[in-house]
């Protein structure tokens, strides 16, 4: 049965010389793969729509294998991050992301409203990229169930500490004291880098980006961030190693 729902491109692959397979993040039905036909061709309304970063309105009608993309008009385009080479490669981190952590066939509208408010806030220059980025790495981890114990030290039970350690390998805390338990990835945060990771994953929605960090703070919650979900989803993200290569 065919079905019409608000979608995020989130990849996109040329098929032969005229069509296009693509990956959308909906809101009703998460990732869905589809073709859709003639979308290369400029004059055909379906060529905006449906390329990389488009927010639009989709119509899918299922096949034997996959679906096929009918309808489609678009809702928002991201075009500030398009002539932002740096700005370009996170977003499509972001959508590699997606990719790999959001549900298929399910229901995602609090996916769908994640990335788009971390790519608004990129796009419009509302947030430093290195807050956004660790920001939207926890909380779609924690979102697909891997979410991590920040509470308190695992071993003693202490909150705080003049020294806390993130093991990115079991996502739990180690006060120095009880130090000899970490694993040698552990990482060393400060009380602020601290705070700022447990926000993450513990805030409200409407507050998740909502906080300031120093430059050292914010470089200590993207390596905590990013071993996470190395660990989590045992993959290197490709694109995040080129956003880290030019960046």
């Amino acid at each position: 049965m065919k079905f019409r729902t608000e979608g995020l491109i989130i990849k996109e692959q040329n098929i032969g010389e005229s069509d296009k397979l693509v990956h959308a993040l909906t809101k009703s039905n998460g990732v869905v793969k589809a073709f859709v036909r003639g979308a290369k061709n400029i004059k055909n309304q379906k060529c905006a729509a449906s390329s990389l970063l488009s927010y639009s309105m989709l119509t899918f009608h299922p096949g034997r294998d996959s679906y096929s993309i009918g309808d489609a008009r678009s809702l928002h385009i991201f075009s500030k991050l398009r002539g932002d080479v740096k700005k370009m490669c996170l977003a499509q981190y972001f959508c590699e992301l997606a990719l790999t952590v959001c549900p298929r066939e399910k229901p995602a509208d609090k996916y769908l409203s994640l990335v788009l408010n971390a790519l608004y806030l990129l796009n419009e220059d509302k947030r430093p990229a290195d807050l956004i980025k660790p920001c939207l790495e926890m909380r779609l981890a924690a979102m697909a169930g891997y979410l991590p114990d920040l509470i308190m030290c695992r071993t003693c039970g202490e909150y705080t500490a003049p020294q806390m350690y993130f093991d990115p390998k079991s996502g739990t805390l180690e006060c120095a004291k009880c130090r000899g338990h970490v694993s040698d990835g552990a990482i060393l945060l400060t009380e602020a880098a601290l705070t700022a990771l447990r926000h993450t994953v513990y805030a409200d929605d409407d507050r998740l980006f909502s906080f300031s960090l120093s430059e050292g703070g914010l470089a200590l919650l993207n390596q905590a961030s990013e071993a996470y979900l190395k660990y989590r989803f045992e993959k290197d993200f490709k694109t995040l190693t080129f956003y880290k290569t030019i960046a």
